[in-house]
């Protein structure tokens, strides 16, 4: 049974491919969407370039702060390659070539092991693998660190093995109330009322405009099912209150 208690966790992109534009990523809202469905909300995400001491510092820091952190990128067989380094280097401990990483290469790639590919079979002590059903060598787990590739087809196989092994805690619930032709600067008040009478509760704003006209959908998360109904009905007799009149409910009660 689901824990009660906040499970967190923050994603780290590696890649200077992100930060120049280069390449889009992609995974940040998968791995969002499927924490979620695990009751471990994703605090926070940081794109950190491909610098050591960049990387390990941003990592002590989110690991130390959150239940569990999952990496992206940055695990292949190139010289900028460097998130296994990294890992172990914020860990304190040395990297080995895992027997395991090093027979499954051997055997795909006819024993041609060149030093690029050993690159790859590298984890840190103390590590256990975690599985890649796609292509190529796996990734791994330290600690309460999960280390993914970047490529999403390959970290969306990963974090399939990354799941089972998390403790989830009380999955997030969400309401949606679709204000139309009305904008923030007549919403705000009576939102921001009902929000700070709910503090336990998450309450947002997200204005819509197209040729059907404007509006905002108002967003209600929070895990007490009861609360989160009750809240919403609060918030559409206070928007009334204003003169909202057209309002809808975007999904139906859990």
């Amino acid at each position: 049974m689901a824990s009660q208690k906040r499970v967190t966790a923050a994603v780290m992109i590696i890649g200077d491919e992100i930060l120049s534009g280069r390449t889009q990523d992609t995974n940040l809202n998968h791995i969002a969407r499927y924490l979620g469905t695990l009751g471990v909300d994703l605090a926070e995400a940081r794109v950190v370039p491909d610098d050591e001491d960049e990387i390990v510092e941003a990592l002590n820091h989110l690991r130390g702060k959150y239940s569990y952190v999952i990496t992206t990128g940055g695990i292949g067989p190139t010289h900028d390659d460097i998130t296994a380094d990294c890992v172990a280097k914020a860990f304190g401990v040395e990297l080995y070539e895992h027997p395991e990483i090093i027979a499954m290469m051997t055997a795909r790639w006819a024993g041609e092991l060149n030093a690029a590919r050993r690159r790859m079979a590298r984890v840190p002590v103390g590590g256990s693998l975690v599985k890649n059903p796609v292509q190529g060598p796996p990734g791994f787990q330290i600690g309460n660190v999960f280390v993914l590739a970047g490529v999403p087809a390959i970290m969306r196989g990963m974090l399939e093995d990354v799941g089972p092994r998390l403790e989830g805690g009380a999955v997030t619930l969400s309401r949606t109330l679709k204000v139309d032709g009305s904008g923030e600067g007549v919403i705000a008040a009576p939102l921001e009322a009902v929000a700070k009478a709910h503090p336990d509760l998450s309450l947002g704003s997200y204005p819509f405009f197209s040729q059907e006209g404007y509006g905002s959908q108002l967003v209600i998360r929070g895990r007490d099912p009861a609360e989160v109904e009750a809240t919403l009905a609060e918030l559409e007799s206070a928007l009334a209150a204003v003169g909202v009149a057209k309002m809808t409910r975007l999904d139906p009660a859990p």
